[in-house]
């Protein structure tokens, strides 16, 4: 059975009497491998979670971990932008509609929720509600009034250091009958039924796919029986009215990419890029930690903060590559030729996160890319490194960029150590479509990432299997939506 564990920032955020459960300070449980070993139900305490903070990494890594935590990442996010989680309020009206009208008029403007309970016996069902549909340890609830009825208005994470002791006291008792009783995880909506948005920035310099690929998904599409649309982020609203969503834009976490990922998941749309591989594979620090965890060969690498700068020379010796969290297309990424450089681009990284990753140089004549779809290889491709330059892609300060040349491969053709660790890698995100990079060495094959939203141009990723590279992929849109609809002929009750 896993461990609870209570982590927080620093022990004396803890105001109430001794815990019911091990206090663990987030930097040791970010930095000592005792606890990436071991079996822990994680609840994140940290006095900030928002994107790339203290608590906002140990959520990320404790999934990496395979640790159960609240709250994930995922929620988090949601839970940042209420256009995200807007949609989930009305449903939750029903709690407060349930209560006579002397008994509205006695609600708090606002009220807290600690692992599912409050001090208002009047709204504990509705907290209750929301521990169930978010699972986050610590909620703050904004209600309001109009004509008449109360109306949930605005959710969002609660910091400990917040507590006064009354409160913490509550929040200890919630935390005991918490780890006593267990939790559910948030209720699952069912699937909506054969329209195809594909999402697209069309000012986006470097895309994902050119036009005339896009061109080639949409006459797929058509072949099969799917109607597929091009969309842009004004058309966020319109997410209902399609049964799938193909994002063919880079995605980013603090970015529309991922708020119409989660909000066509939540409304039942089979969704490639889905949300938890968008999380999975934005973040350096994740896939560094998910690789190691599953031993998947990668380059050395050490997750750093401010703390472990110093330690890397003798770590990774010089030169060294420093990655920021998120990153696409060779952005975030820096060589380290010495100390001064080192300590200059650290530093730069961890102005913007708490924690940022360091590898090992592994110098190459090209990077292998295995596109993997639902767990199966669809392209090979070699990249070349840019003229003059250590990566595939030379970004200049003006905002220009050259690449190097590319060669496209039968997969059966490319080496099978290239494909298996590939889909090896893949498969440990999800099922959806990624592209793995890859280098070739004396030592053998190393994972460099997995890419949730990887590059398919006409011309190039196509270059082997031309049409029936877009047709592929459509028709794993086509299976999944047939899944979808035969799943939901199989639950319809029979006619008396």
């Amino acid at each position: 059975m896993a461990e609870p564990i209570v982590v927080v920032e620093s022990l004396r955020d803890w105001k109430a009497p001794a815990p019911s459960v091990r206090l663990v300070l987030a930097d040791d449980y970010l930095a000592d491998p005792a606890f990436a070993e071991a079996e822990l139900h994680v609840i994140n305490l940290c006095r900030s979670t928002r994107y790339q903070s203290l608590g906002y990494y140990c959520s990320l890594l404790a999934e990496a971990r395979g640790h159960r935590v609240l709250a994930s990442v995922a929620t988090l996010q949601d839970l940042s932008r209420k256009i995200i989680y807007g949609s989930e309020i009305p449903a939750l009206a029903q709690y407060l509609d349930r209560l006579s009208e002397a008994e509205r008029a006695e609600l708090p403007a606002a009220f807290n929720v600690y692992l599912g309970q409050c001090e208002n016996p009047l709204l504990a069902p509705l907290a209750r509600r929301l521990f169930e549909q978010f699972a986050v340890p610590l909620l703050h609830v904004e209600l309001r009034r109009r004509e008449g009825r109360v109306a949930v208005d605005g959710l969002r994470t609660l910091s400990i250091r917040s507590l006064d002791a009354e409160q913490a006291a509550f929040l200890d008792r919630a935390l005991q009958a918490h780890v006593a009783q267990g939790w559910r995880g948030a209720r699952k909506r069912r699937a909506a039924r054969f329209d195809v948005a594909m999402l697209v920035d069309a000012d986006d310099p470097q895309p994902p796919s050119n036009i005339e690929a896009l061109d080639k998904f949409v006459a797929a599409g058509k072949r099969l029986g799917l109607d597929v649309e091009i969309i842009g982020r004004r058309d966020f609203g319109r997410l209902a009215e399609f049964d799938a969503l193909f994002i063919r834009e880079t995605t980013r976490l603090a970015h529309h990419t991922y708020a119409f990922s989660r909000r066509a998941e939540r409304e039942g749309l089979v969704v490639i890029d889905d949300p938890t591989s968008i999380l999975r594979c934005t973040n350096k620090v994740y896939l560094a930690e998910l690789l190691s965890r599953y031993k998947v060969a990668a380059p050395k690498a050490c997750i750093f903060g401010e703390r472990e700068v110093k330690r890397l020379p003798e770590l990774l010796g010089f030169p060294m590559v420093l990655k920021a969290p998120e990153g696409a297309f060779s952005k975030g990424v820096f060589k380290a030729n010495d100390r001064t450089e080192l300590d200059a681009i650290a530093a730069r990284l961890l102005d913007d996160s708490e924690l940022a990753l360091a590898q090992e140089f592994m110098p190459t004549e090209f990077d292998w890319r295995v596109g993997v779809l639902a767990g199966k290889p669809l392209y090979v491709c070699q990249y070349a490194m840019a003229g003059g330059h250590w990566q595939i892609v030379k970004h200049e300060d003006s905002g220009d960029y050259s690449e190097g040349d590319s060669a496209t491969l039968a997969v059966e053709d490319a080496p099978a150590e290239v494909i298996e660790t590939a889909v090896r890698a893949a498969n440990l995100i999800g099922d959806g479509l990624y592209g793995v990079d890859l280098k070739q060495t004396a030592d053998g094959i190393r994972v460099i990432e997995v890419n949730d939203n990887p590059s398919l141009d006409a011309g190039i990723e196509d270059a082997v299997l031309g049409d029936a590279l877009y047709d592929r992929i459509m028709g794993e849109f086509l299976h999944r939506l047939q899944q979808r609809t035969r799943s939901r002929v199989r639950r319809r009750p029979s006619p008396p």
